[in-house]
């Protein structure tokens, strides 16, 4: 179950996504329209001007000479070209008909004529939008041309089909909009990896905070439990207080050093510190994290060589107290009580247990924070593994032949003697 501040940050991160992704939505809302209306204008534009260049040029070589000069038109390359163009009367006094020889797009005659009527009567060009007589879309333009007495005498009338273009625009239509699609998925994605990023310092902060403290509490449980133990004991028989407060404070300073360690682990995290390693004789610390760990009806037997190594005390004192701890918790035998094997040589510590051992389904996870296959909270091990590797050694886990588990803890042994 993830933690209310967790939830708040995961939250936050589809804010901030949501927030990026509809910032560049209303952006392309804004271009994309602005980029097909422009794209129309263009379109639109294109025709006209070819149509503008074919009635304009044939107008100019009927009145050129103040005449009209229709023996002039067959002569001329755009008699041989598209768009096609037509020279009609349009009610004017009558005149030979004369148009461009290249078959394009068939125009009823009609049509043709209602428009140059229309631009002959109004002494004005004259623009519209048809279809041929196969549905073809047409542009028509009409333009009205007079003759030597200055009055309109008739029109050139040119058409171009319209199809290809407008599929062309329709196509860019399309691609904008797919192009559209695939850029908001792009940012959603984007916006969500980047706020991940931008989150990402303060979920490590609380990541690390979370586990500093459920590293706290699982710590401090076994040695809280072992000082309230010393001192109901010393409460209900005073003749053994002389002897039971040494240990007292002994127990009381290992919490403080444990306690320490944690917040040196968390600035070792953080990156603000390094480890304070020093001399010291592994077997000796070993020997008195026994001796101040509670076993009960557990049988625990240290056997020990002169070992020396470099390395943080406190931290490898939690390291061996977190393994005699979870010796003890699960390594109990046919006997129904844990019998425990610690050896020190050569920089090793070997935790032998007669439990049922390690199951190897999960021997590979059996390290990683919050994980266990026996109900416990999965950070001790965690921590001995984390200790280790600081300092340069490593913590394998086995079981033996006879059964039981194996925990090896090493560390470099020290060239300084």
């Amino acid at each position: 179950m993830r933690s209310p501040a967790v939830e708040r940050l995961r939250r936050l991160r589809w804010r901030l996504t949501a927030i990026f992704t509809v910032m560049n939505t209303l952006a392309l809302v804004v271009l994309a329209p602005l980029v097909i209306v422009l794209d129309a204008d263009r379109t639109s534009g294109r025709t006209d001007n070819a149509l503008e260049v074919v009635t304009q040029s044939v107008a100019r070589l009927i009145t050129d000479d103040g005449t009209l000069g229709l023996d002039q038109i067959p002569r001329d390359p755009l008699a041989n070209d598209c768009p096609a163009f037509v020279v009609l009367p349009g009610g004017a006094p009558s005149f030979p008909v004369q148009q461009s020889r290249k078959p394009c797009t068939p125009i009823d005659r009609s049509l043709q004529d209602e428009l140059a009527g229309q631009a002959v009567a109004g002494g004005t060009k004259v623009r519209a939008d048809r279809e041929a007589p196969d549905g073809t879309p047409v542009r028509l333009l009409a333009l009205p041309f007079k003759d030597s007495s200055q009055r309109y005498a008739g029109a050139v009338v040119a058409w171009a089909e319209t199809s290809s273009e407008s599929d062309r625009h329709r196509d860019l239509v399309v691609t904008v909009v797919i192009s559209c699609a695939v850029l908001i998925g792009a940012a959603a994605l984007g916006g969500y990896w980047l706020s991940g990023r931008a989150i990402r310092p303060a979920a490590a902060a609380l990541e690390q905070q979370e586990v500093l403290l459920a590293e706290t509490a699982h710590d401090l449980r076994t040695p809280v439990a072992a000082l309230r133990a010393l001192a109901e004991t010393a409460a209900n028989d005073p003749a053994q207080r002389t002897e039971l407060l040494p240990r007292t404070v002994r127990l009381a300073g290992r919490m403080g050093d444990i306690i320490d360690g944690l917040l040196v682990r968390a600035r070792l995290a953080a990156g603000v510190e390094h480890l304070s390693t020093q001399l010291i004789w592994l077997d000796q610390l070993v020997a008195g994290v026994v001796e101040d760990t509670p076993a009960g009806a557990a049988r625990v037997t240290v056997i020990t060589a002169p070992t020396k190594v470099r390395a943080d005390p406190t931290l490898i004192s939690r390291a061996v107290g977190n393994l005699l701890s979870n010796a003890l918790r699960h390594g109990v035998g046919p006997s129904g009580h844990a019998v425990v094997t610690v050896t020190v040589a050569d920089g090793r510590v070997t935790v032998a247990d007669q439990g049922p051992g390690v199951d190897p389904t999960v021997r590979d996870d059996l390290f990683e924070r919050f994980t266990s296959a026996a109900g416990s909270s999965g950070l001790g091990l965690s921590i001995v593994r984390w200790v280790a590797l600081a300092h340069g050694g490593d913590l394998k886990v086995y079981n033996g032949d006879e059964g039981g588990a194996i925990f090896e803890f090493s560390l470099p042994v020290a060239t300084e003697q």
